[in-house]
């Protein structure tokens, strides 16, 4: 049996209307303060619950949206979610999370299982595998708003948030060439979003601005797409460069996944860090201090860029797809540790 309190109960009992009682609890500022500390301080002491589907059907809208990730087993993914739910619930919407593991066709049936359901917008970090976005510019021409973020794509328009990818990889670059490294490696992973290009660039453009040749055998992309595949493709990368006759004295990771298991494996080798090879990557992982040695990183905003993306996508919900598109790009922060210490 359902005991819910019901706005009608609220208004009778406090002698108000119920659109008035409405706007309180929706804090218009068409009711005076006096009368919204009532209404909520009533509906607080009777555990009033909002009845979302009412409201969604008045509205039009379902007050939900959906969120598609790769994967959420990894530190740096759960905190750009916890900034899109924060933001969200603060504007009384409900996220929808799947995953695509990775896999175009897994996500291609998120987005139409998530569209099928009657979300009000999309936010979408696409999957290792994507190079057709016509499933998504099809949901745009729909009438859907849809925000990608973390991983970008020239290949659909529309607003889109990350971080300075170029700049966070040239930093990385140079601060190893400052610790009198030259002779540095590159491990990415082999997709054509602009997460892992732009990496590629930043790192090519210090060795550049520095005299350094670029050398294509110091640089090794891996197969993502699961844990299996990574550590032989990694264990592969690491064992083909430790081979060379110029072999390399300093690697840069250019994700999470590859960073700290990039160490794990240069320890399983016997290699020492950083005598033996220096090591920096990008990497949000909490245990970045307590790893041995302490990994130096480069840090990205994660909570920023989910909360931001979800402004985004609800401001173009709220304004009909009114406003000009932009693309936000937040700085990096460079985190030097025990890893990338210089030598020489």
């Amino acid at each position: 049996m359902n005991n819910n309190i019901t706005l009608s109960d609220i208004a009778k009992a406090l002698n108000l209307s119920v659109s008035t009682v409405s706007r309180a609890l929706t804090d218009s500022y068409q009711i005076g303060d006096e009368t919204k500390q009532k209404v909520l301080a009533y509906a607080k002491e009777h555990h009033y619950v909002p009845n979302r589907m009412a409201r969604s059907l008045r509205e039009g809208k379902s007050r939900s949206i959906g969120v598609i990730v790769c994967s959420i087993d990894n530190s740096f993914m759960a905190q750009m979610l916890d900034g899109i739910d924060r933001y969200c619930s603060e504007r009384d919407y409900q996220i929808i999370i799947m995953q695509s593991k990775e896999l175009y066709e897994q996500e291609k049936a998120n987005v139409s299982l998530l569209y099928a359901g009657g979300i009000d917008g999309l936010l979408i970090s696409p999957s290792y595998q994507t190079t057709d976005f016509s499933h998504l510019t099809n949901l745009q021409q729909a009438g859907l708003p849809v925000v990608l973020f973390d991983r970008l794509s020239n290949h659909i328009e529309t607003h889109k948030v990350a971080v300075d990818n170029f700049k966070g990889a040239y930093e990385a670059t140079v601060h190893l060439i400052n610790n009198g490294y030259r002779a540095i490696a590159h491990l990415n992973w082999n997709t054509q979003l602009s997460v892992a290009t732009e990496r590629f660039k930043g790192y090519q453009k210090a060795l550049e601005d520095f005299g350094i040749a670029f050398n294509p055998d110091w640089v090794k992309f891996c197969d993502t797409t699961n844990a299996a595949t990574l550590d032989e493709e990694l264990a592969t990368a690491l064992q083909e460069l430790m081979a060379l006759k110029q072999r390399p004295q300093a690697i840069f990771t250019a994700t999470d996944l590859l960073s700290t298991k990039c160490l794990a494996h240069l320890h399983q080798s016997g290699l020492r860090i950083p005598d033996d090879i220096a090591l920096i990557g990008f990497s949000n992982t909490d245990l970045a201090e307590v790893l041995n040695p302490s990994l130096s990183t480069i840090h990205q905003p994660s909570f920023e860029i989910g909360r931001l993306a979800a402004q985004q996508l609800l401001t173009l919900i709220a304004d009909n797809n009114t406003q000009p598109f932009e693309t936000i790009l937040l700085p990096t922060k460079l985190q030097v540790r025990e890893s990338s210490q210089a030598k020489f």
